[in-house]
């Protein structure tokens, strides 16, 4: 009996592959495209199907098509809305490949009273499809939310973020053997593949108000829950502001989208004409209102457009009812592989549709091809919506978001009864999973790695040492020069923190350091927002006059390599306390205390004329007071445990600081008042990118040394600096009054993307223009006033420190960026002052930007 089972098992072992040979060679597969018979273009989202059957598809972006079955089926038959049906012979039961040309034909719709005749290419001219989408936009106001004098409902997220197309081998790996719980599988067929590794969730209720007259908008937070890792680098409402960023909400009936960091023109915005390709696939007289499916593709694939397709409502509204919005293959988009919104339209009392659902699916991957990467969904839905139900005023006090206490404190019954979209088993594994992940020592390790390469700290649990970057850098006055430090973390304290670091140059031989206390008034960590804390610190340590650097330490290493003469340093001490209040509208102000005083070094000297013959000083000391005022309307941070980074948006950003010198008053020899402004802003111009616009001036009354002058921030690193003059010198230009503009643009290679075999290269265009007007009167002059310390000159003797005149400071530059996609390398020009030494009129400089 054992022999013949043994048998029958070599048997079926032999006869399976075969059968299921014999399975796979009886599938008829089609593949292949479609094209316009006359002009050759590909025709999009046409209908095929095996004729007298309901197997059916339709053709991709590119025209392109994949269908099969198991039957004998002998004839393909493909229709779509302008064109004459087509019947197509095949071969049952085998693989092949065929190209369709499809002949158009007279039609006519009778809500769009327009004939389209034989097309030479596609216009829009006589065009029913683009007919039909202007009337949609000629009707977007009417369909909008803002139409409605008032407006109410409640508003489900869910926010689910999962390593993705993980494959077995990576599953398997031996540094996952611990970790096998937290994977989960789904259909391989959906974005993200089989093996998917979940590693954030979050879940968020709250109620909406609007009012149309005068304009106001209110969220209450009933409930916020999200995985809390607890880890320095990762902060889950850093994570959440972040994603919120990158996942933000889609209305279709706004001219741009924002999504990924970038803004993608809507297809219903008021130019889509002009660079979308529009097609009436389909006409659904099952639904009531009659529904009209209006397909479209970019009609430059690299372009920042969506193609999908959307379900035109014909009752006379012309609203959207539902909506299918992917990207090309091709797009100038980094590391995304696939990006898919779905929207769903409801109709509400009036009869008219409003936003029902949204779900927003991204999948990232460094290779777009191929190799794990992380996928994100985000699904939005809306319940109670109430249209016109007036409002008690005292609704809208207070901040546009109010978090309701205990917020983020519900239980699980709360979430079960107030969920709309229901939560998987995978998704409810992964609150329980990230605690028992976080508790677990190797976890624990491979954080402390992370932190390491991405933060620059390695993390001892109160304190940490870092950043990395800056053990180690060099420059002309202090030759070698090593640095130590670190600070304290949140599991020493959550009241105070502590920083530090002491560096040593060998050439000066000098020692610097650095040791500051900070005490948080909120309980809350120094570095969330909104901050409010108490901070006392002193520093020894030098600075090149004239080098402001934004979210980079000055000890970075890479920083050491400069162009030119970099012999001049500032020996500063100061002491300093400073008390800083942000608010929850993100109106904040700082008050600060500082004792200065300045010692010159390396070939920087400071001497004055008196009695005809020179005088030395050794130093200059200086007490102030200062006042800053900022305004950031809605500003997000990239936010962790112990940092927070800024998010540009396209709200300005305003600066107002006052800075009083008080003589007298802790060994203070000067008098004198600073006043200096900024705005910043982003200026979003959809299709043609983006310009980064900052104007900024100050002011100084009194009569003050130059190192207390406004020194404009020069660079003569390699590095491409967005807010300093890139080819102006250190210490260069003094002013005691001045205004400047800079403007930064962006085409998001919108150029480039026209241009053949370029455009698979995808990269991106940049020009830059920076103006900077300023002066020096006769008292702050030292030509006029031989008592006021000199400016600094070279061996030759020749000034190497010049006012501004009559004539603006200029420079500009073009780039190329997404180089790799992560580097931009610009090409700068400096327009005058050429006569100075040692300046360059030409320069290329560099500059690391990670970038979707």
């Amino acid at each position: 009996m054992k022999n013949h089972l043994k048998k029958l098992t070599y048997i079926w072992a032999f006869l399976l592959p075969l059968m299921a040979f014999q399975v796979s060679a009886q599938n008829t597969i089609v593949t292949g495209i479609v094209t316009d018979a006359k002009d050759k273009d590909p025709l999009p989202y046409v209908t095929l199907l095996f004729k007298g059957t309901s197997i059916i598809t339709r053709t991709d972006a590119d025209g392109k098509f994949t269908i099969s079955s198991p039957g004998n089926y002998s004839e393909l038959q493909f229709s779509f809305v302008g064109y004459g049906t087509k019947i197509i012979a095949i071969k049952p039961g085998e693989v092949q490949e065929i190209a369709v040309k499809m002949d158009a034909e007279s039609t006519s719709l009778n809500e769009v009273v327009i004939s389209s005749g034989k097309r030479p290419s596609y216009k829009n001219k006589n065009n029913p499809a683009v007919e039909l989408i202007r009337r949609v936009i000629d009707h977007k106001n009417a369909n909008r939310m803002e139409s409605y004098d008032q407006v109410e409902y409640k508003q489900y997220e869910k926010m689910v973020f999962s390593m993705s197309n993980l494959s077995e081998k990576f599953k398997n790996k031996r540094i996952f053997r611990k970790y096998q719980f937290l994977f989960d599988e789904q259909d391989s067929t959906k974005i993200g593949g089989k093996n998917i590794l979940p590693i954030f969730i979050q879940e968020k209720l709250s109620q909406n108000y609007y009012n149309k007259n005068p304009e106001k908008n209110k969220m209450i937070v009933l409930g916020d829950k999200s995985v809390n890792y607890e880890t320095p680098l990762i902060d889950s409402k850093g994570l959440s502001q972040y994603f919120e960023r990158m996942y933000a909400d889609v209305d279709i009936y706004a001219n741009n989208i924002s999504l990924v960091s970038n803004q993608f023109l809507s297809p219903i915005a008021d130019g889509a004409p002009t660079f979308y390709k529009f097609f009436i696939t389909d006409t659904i007289k099952s639904h009531s209102p009659q529904l009209i499916e209006l397909s479209f593709i970019p009609r430059n694939n690299t372009d920042l457009l969506f193609e999908g397709r959307i379900y035109i409502t014909m009752d006379g509204n012309y609203a959207v009812q539902d909506a299918f919005l992917t990207v090309n293959k091709n797009i100038n988009l980094n590391f995304v592989r696939a990006l898919e919104v779905k929207l769903n339209f409801e109709k509400n009392t009036a009869k008219r549709y409003y936003l029902n659902k949204t779900n927003l699916l991204v999948d990232f991957g460094i290779n777009k091809n191929k190799g794990g990467g992380f996928t994100g969904e985000r699904i939005v839905t809306l319940s109670d919506y109430q249209i016109n139900k007036k409002q008690p005023e005292d609704i809208f006090q207070g901040p546009k978001i109010v978090i309701v206490p205990d917020a983020e404190k519900r239980g699980d019954q709360f979430w079960l009864e107030n969920r709309t979209d229901t939560l998987s088993a995978g998704d409810l594994k992964i609150y329980k999973n990230v605690d028992t992940l976080k508790n677990m020592s190797s976890f624990k390790k491979t954080m402390d790695l992370v932190t390491l390469l991405f933060a620059g700290y390695k993390d001892f649990g109160p304190f940490e040492v870092g950043p990395v970057n800056t053990f180690y850098s060099f420059n002309n006055v202090e030759g070698l020069r090593l640095r130590l430090g670190g600070r304290t973390t949140p599991a020493l304290s959550k009241r105070y923190y502590f920083e530090t670091y002491s560096a040593y140059g060998f050439k000066d031989e000098k020692w610097k350091y650095f040791l500051s206390g900070t005490y948080s008034l909120n309980n809350k960590s120094i570095y969330s927002f909104p901050q409010s804390y108490l901070r006392a610190s002193f520093q020894r340590d030098t600075k090149i006059p004239g080098q402001e650097l934004q979210f980079v330490q000055e000890d970075n290493f890479l920083l050491s390599f400069k162009r030119g003469e970099n012999n001049m340093m500032l020996y500063n001490d100061i002491y300093k306390v400073e008390f800083m209040k942000e608010f929850e509208n993100h109106f904040s102000y700082n008050v600060s205390l500082k004792k200065w005083s300045q010692k010159p070094g390396g070939e920087l000297y400071f001497n004055n004329i008196l009695d005809g013959r020179p005088n030395v000083i050794n130093n200059i000391n200086t007490s102030e007071i200062g006042f800053a005022f900022r305004y950031a309307k809605n500003e997000r941070f990239y936010q962790g445990k112990i940092y927070r980074t800024p998010i540009i948006d396209k709200y300005p950003v305003f600066n107002l600081r006052y800075i009083a010198g008080l003589k007298g008053l802790l060994d203070g020899e000067y008098n004198y008042h600073k006043f200096n402004g900024s705005i910043d802003k982003r200026f979003y111009l959809s299709q043609l990118g983006y310009s980064d616009v900052t104007v900024e001036g100050g002011y100084i009354f009194g009569k003050v040394p130059f190192p207390l002058l406004s020194i404009h921030r020069a660079n003569q690193t390699y590095a491409y600096q967005l807010n300093s003059y890139n080819l102006m010198n250190f210490l260069e230009f003094v002013s005691d009054h001045y205004a400047s503009l800079n403007i930064d643009h962006n085409f998001n290679g919108f150029f480039l993307n026209k241009i053949p075999l370029i455009k698979k290269l995808k990269l991106r265009e940049s020009v830059s223009f920076k103006i900077l007007y300023g002066g020096l009167r006769a008292e702050n002059n030292p030509a006029y006033d031989q008592s006021l310390l000199q400016f600094p000159v070279a061996d030759n003797g020749v000034s190497t420190t010049y006012n501004l005149n009559k004539d603006p400071y200029m420079e500009g530059s073009v780039g190329i960026g997404n180089i790799f996609k992560l580097l931009r390398i610009d090409l700068v020009k400096r327009f005058n002052y050429l006569d100075h030494p040692v300046i360059s009129e030409w320069g290329i400089r560099a500059r690391v930007k990670f970038d979707f």
